[in-house]
C-alpha cells in the first residue's frame, strides 16, 4: 500500500511539486500553534473557578470536579483514534473538525444552564483539543526538516507547557472582574477566528492513505483508557468517600481492557491495521523519552492543582494573588522554550534535560518543605525552579521521542505521547490529592489545626513528585539526540 496515495475527492488539493512551501508551512504551523494553544488552556482553566461555581450552580466540590474529570477523560478516549484519523484524512478537514468541536463546546459552555450541560460542554471541547494536539506534533514532523526541529518543538513546547500554567491565573483575573462565563465567551471569538481563517487559506500538507479502522479496538480504546483515566479522577476526588462504585472496579475494568487493547494492537501491528501502532516502542530514544515526559506530566499537573491549594487555604490569599503568582514561572517557560530549541539543535538532548530534571528535583523537594510559615518569596522561587526546569525537558523530549520515529509512525508516536500526557495528568492529580487528603485527615484526627494539617498533607503529596523527579533524573542519563537530527549528519530515514 503507498503512503502517497491521495483520496479522491480531498478538498484542497496539495500545492504542486517545486512549489516554495517555507510560507504555506509557516502558515500552516502558526495556526495549528495558535489553536492548540487556546485549546489546551482550557484544561487548566476550570482549576482556579470551581469554588465560584459550587456556589453559582449550588453543586457539591465532587460533582464539580466533573468539570475536569470529563476533559480529561475525554482526551484519554479520543486521542487513541487520532492516529488513524491523521493518516487517513487530509490536514485541512482534521483542522477544521477539530475546531469545529472546540467552539461548539465553547458556545454550549457559555451558555450552559446547569452543570449536565456545562460538563457535555467540556466534553465537546475536549473532542476537538485532543485531535489538535497530535494533528500539530505530526504535521511539524513533516514539514520541519530534522535539522531544525528543535527550534520549532519549542513553539510546541510553549503551546504544552505554557498553557496550562497560565490557565489558572487568566482564570482567576477573568473571575477577579467578570462572570465565570466570560471565560468561555472571551475564547470563543479565538475559536471562531481559527476556523475561518483555517477554512479560508489551510491547504493541505499530507498526502492521506487508506487505512482500514479496526472496529474492535475503538470500544477496547475507549473502555481501556476511560476506565483508567476515571479511576484515578475519582481517587484525586474523594479518595474513597462516597456512595459511587468501589475505587477498584473501574481501575480493575480499565486495566483488563487495557490489556486487551494493547495485545491486540501488538497482533495487529505488522499488518498496518493497528489504532494505536506500538511499534512505537521498538525504538529505544522514543521509549525513554515518553517515560521522562509522562513522569514531567505528572508533576506538572499535580503542581498545578497543589500550589493554588497551598496558597489559598494555608497561606490565605485570594484567587487572583494565586494565579499571579503562577504567572511569572509559566511566563519563564514560554520565554526559555525557544531557547532551548536552538539548543537543542546545537547540542542535543541529554546536556539539556539532565540539568532540567535536576531543577524540577530540586523544586519539588523544596516545596516538602512548605509550611504555614513559609515566606512568599520561597514559593515563588520554588515555583519558577520547577518552570524552568520543565521548560528545559519538554522540547528535547518531544523532539528526540517522534524524531527517532520512521515517518510512517510519526501519527501513531503523537497519538501515544498525547495518551500517556493524558493518563500521567489524571494519575499526577490522583496521586497528589490522594495523599494530601488522608495525611490531612490524619492530622486532624490528631488535634492540628486545619492550616498545619492542610500544610502536613500538601508536604505529601509534593513528596510524591519528588519521589518520581528521582526517577526522571536517571532516566535522563539515558535519552540521546536522533542521529538525523546531528548537525552535519546525513538524512537517515527521512
Amino acid at each position: 500500500m503507498s503512503n502517497t496515495a491521495v483520496l479522491p475527492g480531498a478538498d484542497t488539493p496539495l500545492l504542486p511539486e517545486g512549489t516554495d512551501h517555507s510560507a504555506r508551512n509557516r502558515l500552516v504551523i502558526g495556526l495549528l500553534l495558535v489553536s492548540t494553544f487556546t485549546m489546551i488552556l482550557n484544561e487548566t482553566i476550570m482549576s482556579v473557578a470551581l469554588p465560584r461555581l459550587m456556589v453559582d450552580l449550588d453543586v457539591t466540590a465532587s460533582a464539580a470536579q466533573w468539570l475536569t474529570t470529563a476533559f480529561l477523560l475525554t482526551m484519554a478516549v479520543v486521542i487513541p483514534i487520532t492516529g488513524f484519523l491523521i493518516q487517513r484524512f487530509h490536514t485541512r478537514t482534521v483542522f477544521i473538525t477539530a475546531l469545529s468541536f472546540f467552539s461548539f463546546g465553547t458556545l454550549l459552555c457559555a451558555l450552559a444552564p446547569g452543570l449536565p450541560a456545562l460538563v457535555m460542554g467540556r466534553v465537546v471541547q475536549a473532542c476537538g483539543t485532543a485531535i489538535m494536539m497530535p494533528l500539530l506534533m505530526t504535521t511539524i514532523m513533516t514539514l520541519v526538516p530534522p535539522e531544525s526541529r528543535g527550534k520549532t518543538m519549542g513553539n510546541i513546547s510553549i503551546v504544552i507547557s505554557v498553557a496550562p500554567a497560565i490557565g489558572p491565573t487568566i482564570s482567576g483575573i477573568i473571575l477577579n472582574l467578570l462572570d465565570w462565563r466570560w471565560m468561555f465567551w472571551l475564547v470563543l471569538p479565538i475559536g471562531l477566528g481559527a476556523l475561518a481563517l483555517g477554512y479560508a487559506k489551510l491547504v493541505n500538507v499530507t498526502e492521506p492513505r487508506r487505512v482500514p479502522l479496526d472496529i474492535l479496538s475503538v470500544p477496547l480504546a475507549a473502555v481501556g483508557f476511560g476506565g483508567l483515566v476515571y479511576g484515578l479522577s475519582t481517587i484525586g476526588e474523594g479518595h474513597g468517600e462516597g456512595g459511587g462504585l468501589p475505587l477498584w472496579v473501574p481501575l480493575a475494568v480499565g486495566g483488563v481492557v487495557l490489556v486487551a487493547f494493547l495485545l491486540r494492537q501488538i497482533a495487529l501491528g505488522p499488518k498496518d491495521r493497528a489504532l494505536l501502532d506500538l511499534r512505537t516502542f521498538r525504538h529505544k530514544i522514543f521509549t525513554v523519552a515518553v517515560v521522562m515526559m509522562g513522569l514531567a506530566m505528572m508533576a506538572l499537573f499535580g503542581m498545578i492543582i497543589l500550589l493554588p491549594i497551598y496558597m489559598q487555604n494555608v497561606l490565605g490569599m485570594e484567587p487572583l494573588q494565586a494565579g499571579l503568582m503562577l504567572l511569572p514561572g509559566g511566563l519563564l517557560m514560554g520565554l526559555l522554550a525557544p531557547l532551548v530549541g536552538r539548543l537543542f539543535d546545537a547540542h542535543g538532548a541529554r546536556k539539556l534535560v539532565i540539568p532540567g530534571a535536576t531543577a524540577v528535583s530540586v523544586a519539588l523537594w523544596l516545596m516538602v518543605t512548605f509550611t504555614p510559615e513559609t515566606g512568599v518569596p520561597m514559593v515563588l522561587a520554588a515555583h519558577i525552579i520547577l518552570s524552568a526546569g520543565l521548560a528545559f525537558m519538554f522540547t528535547p523530549l518531544f523532539t528526540s521521542s517522534l524524531g527517532s520515529l520512521p515517518s510512517d509512525l510519526y501519527s501513531h508516536g503523537s497519538a501515544v505521547i498525547g495518551t500517556v500526557q493524558q493518563v500521567a495528568g489524571a494519575a499526577g492529580i490522583a496521586l497528589f490529592v490522594s495523599i494530601m487528603s488522608v495525611v490531612t485527615a490524619s492530622g486532624l484526627s490528631e488535634g492540628l489545626d486545619q492550616a498545619h494539617a492542610l500544610s502536613e498533607g500538601l508536604s505529601a503529596g509534593f513528596m510524591v513528585g519528588a519521589i518520581a523527579s528521582l526517577l526522571m533524573l536517571v532516566a535522563g542519563f539515558f535519552v540521546r539526540r536522533p542521529p538525523d537530527m546531528v548537525p552535519g549528519a546525513g538524512p537517515m530515514g527521512h
